[in-house]
């Protein structure tokens, strides 16, 4: 079964009752990138009563409410992004309470609504797994190595260089046994390790 991701960042505004409830959903590599935008959007929303968030990223998943009652804010967001078959996306709504409680059946709604608003405008796309490889070559082989990985289009992540030339990239899983030949194709004496 195909799993999603979106492509872009997404971000909405809701006023229910006086709060104002900010929506963003956008994509992620893993965990810590998600823990790292929270605590952007904390810095960036000082004033904020919440920031609740929920994740889908195979085994990284979690949520927060954020002080919101239990069950509230983190567990619908969670649902929402399950319901659309999304992986790989992190969920936040930054709360600005307007003074007017909204009950547990009311919070509810007003965090799903913000997911599902800001998803009504994010372009899915199928998520592809990927992989990293680190390419450890002698340095006469490094010109041809680093041509044929412009042509393939494949990421260069890092490069360095000491006995060897060693190049990591990220790539489809799918295409990782047949890019492997290639790169002996291209040169031969070269050692290939899998990182993910």
């Amino acid at each position: 079964m195909a799993t999603f991701t979106i492509a872009a960042r997404v971000e909405i505004e809701l006023d229910i009752r006086k709060s104002r409830f900010i929506g963003i959903v956008m994509p992620v590599a893993d965990r810590e990138a998600a823990l790292r935008e929270v605590e952007r959007m904390r810095e960036e929303h000082r004033g904020a009563t919440h920031v609740c968030w929920a994740l889908m990223a195979g085994g990284q998943s979690g949520m927060s409410d954020d002080g919101e009652p239990s069950g509230t804010a983190g567990r619908p967001m969670l649902e929402v992004l399950r319901h659309h078959d999304l992986d790989g996306v992190l969920a936040m709504v930054v709360r600005y309470y307007g003074g007017i409680k909204l009950g547990a059946g009311g919070l509810v709604r007003a965090y799903t609504d913000a997911i599902a608003s800001a998803l009504k405008n994010a372009e899915r796309t199928e998520r592809v797994a990927q992989a990293e490889i680190e390419i450890g070559v002698v340095y006469s082989a490094e010109p041809q190595l680093r041509h044929w990985l412009a042509q393939h289009k494949y990421q260069l992540l890092d490069s360095r260089h000491d006995t060897l030339a060693h190049l990591r990239l990220r790539l489809p899983a799918a295409e990782l046994d047949q890019a492997e030949a290639a790169i002996r194709r291209v040169a031969s004496n070269a050692s290939i390790k899998r990182i993910i």
